[in-house]
């Protein structure tokens, strides 16, 4: 079965949310940057969801999470391209992620680990970087022009 990406809707917060729990991840900012989040969905039901949140010309790849019977399927991968392409769409000319689970998984899309301090400056205002995300997170980054 064909897996939809589109854009998230404001009324599926509830679900976001719910899926964000399950799988460990920050819930703080995602409201603020509903706008930017993607969701993928299969016969009508949403298996899973990643988001961006944008501050000037560099975003913050944030809240990649999949179902756990849609893991391995590839609805991940289907995720972080659709994102990685808004973010091309968007101009941005970077993309930053913090992990603590998935820092072998995003090197096939580019991205390089990076010290806390090379993160670009204007992410300071993302939760993420206020306290959501651990310290101990790993930083990443994608140059994208």
């Amino acid at each position: 079965m064909k897996v939809e990406i589109r854009p998230a809707n404001p009324d599926e917060l509830p679900e976001l949310i719910e899926l964000l729990q399950q799988s460990g991840l920050p819930l703080a900012g995602v409201e603020a940057h509903l706008t930017n989040y993607l969701v993928a969905t299969k016969v009508g039901r949403m298996v899973g969801m990643v988001g961006l949140e944008v501050y000037g010309d560099v975003g913050l790849l944030r809240s990649l999470a999949v179902v756990p019977t849609e893991k391995g399927t590839g609805v991940g991968k289907e995720l972080v391209v659709a994102i990685l392409e808004k973010a091309e769409q968007t101009k941005l000319t970077a993309v930053y992620l913090l992990t603590t689970t998935a820092e072998g998984y995003f090197p096939r899309f580019g991205f390089q680990r990076i010290a806390r301090g090379d993160m670009d400056n204007r992410l300071a205002d993302s939760e993420e970087l206020r306290g959501a995300c651990p310290a101990t997170a790993v930083c990443m980054r994608l140059g994208l022009l």
